[in-house]
């Protein structure tokens, strides 16, 4: 079996983590790999047993990371590594997540598979977003889910303008605009009534969050596209980018965003299938004869 350098990182806060980390640890140790913990997770645990890397270092010598806690926490740490293209595992501490995805209690069972070779590999597209203010950019980030342009919480609607590859597309009045991906398409976007866009689909959902005029329908982009996003007027506008980072908006000010030049790997088990999450998170759990699906928790 090849040596491997696994990289762990945790939701440090989370209640039980630290005993789900160290078994994941040992075993992966045991089976012969070089074992590191993300640099702010070891801190956090107290850890001295195995070397602690910054992001940095995962991201050049890490051979993939094992992500444990909830789409949060894998969210944050899967825009700071997507420059370096590491793949990543996600292994859920809590509920099942469309991105951590095998259940804490398969963790070996699913490791050791991964360890072996065995796994499929699926990648998802990010969004490249840039703020400008009278010309100059005042802000640039990346989000996998979602980028939202939206009012705050007790003032009026944001007036927004959208145009596309440079063409003007259209006005609206609403409680903003969501941005999505593939990934995204099953967070914000589908609160709002968006569509669920699979992962492997080239696109950019944009949904608008409770338009003024009922026409204003949620539309599906290439990925190819440039999307700009300007704000007319509105008061106590924002912008953030999967919930994580943000800045406020002045009348004016332009959202531009498209599709990141980089993308995010994701190991799974052989036999994976985006259906079972969706039937667990969505509850389409019913067999089309009437009985309860029994569904394999990661295949």
């Amino acid at each position: 079996m090849q040596k491997l350098t696994i990289a762990i990182v945790g939701k440090y806060q989370a209640e039980g983590v630290d005993q789900s980390l160290h078994e994941i640890a040992r075993f992966a140790q045991a089976l012969g790999h070089r074992v590191v913990f993300e640099h702010d997770t070891a801190r956090a645990l107290g850890e001295s047993t195995y070397p602690a890397w910054t992001l940095a270092q995962i991201g050049t010598g890490a051979d993939f990371a094992v992500v444990v806690g909830g789409d949060g926490t894998m969210l944050g740490i899967a825009r700071q590594l997507a420059p370096y293209n590491v793949p990543l595992v996600g292994i859920n501490q809590g509920r099942l997540g469309f991105m951590t995805d095998i259940p804490i209690e398969d963790k070996e069972r699913v490791l050791g598979e991964i360890l072996a070779g065995h796994y499929e590999v699926e990648e998802r597209s990010l969004l490249s977003a840039s703020v400008s203010r009278e010309g100059k950019t005042i802000l640039e980030a990346l989000a996998l889910n979602d980028v939202v342009v939206a009012r705050g919480s007790v003032s009026g609607m944001v007036e927004l303008t959208v145009d596309v590859d440079g063409r003007f597309m259209y006005s609206q009045r609403s409680d903003g605009l969501i941005l999505a991906t593939p990934t995204g398409s099953t967070a914000y976007a589908l609160s709002a009534d968006g569509p669920i866009l699979h992962p492997r689909l080239a696109g950019i959902v944009l949904v608008p969050i409770a338009p003024h005029s009922l026409s204003n329908r949620p539309i599906a982009l290439p990925d190819s596209s440039r999307i700009d996003i300007t704000v007319t007027g509105g008061r106590e506008v924002s912008a953030n980018f999967d919930m994580q980072s943000y800045t406020t908006l002045q009348r004016g000010d332009c959202v531009s965003v498209e599709r990141a030049p980089m993308s995010i790997r994701f190991l799974h088990p052989i036999g994976y299938s985006y259906f079972v999450t969706l039937r667990q998170k969505l509850h389409w759990n019913q067999h089309p004869l009437g009985s309860e699906a029994k569904s394999p928790s990661v295949s």
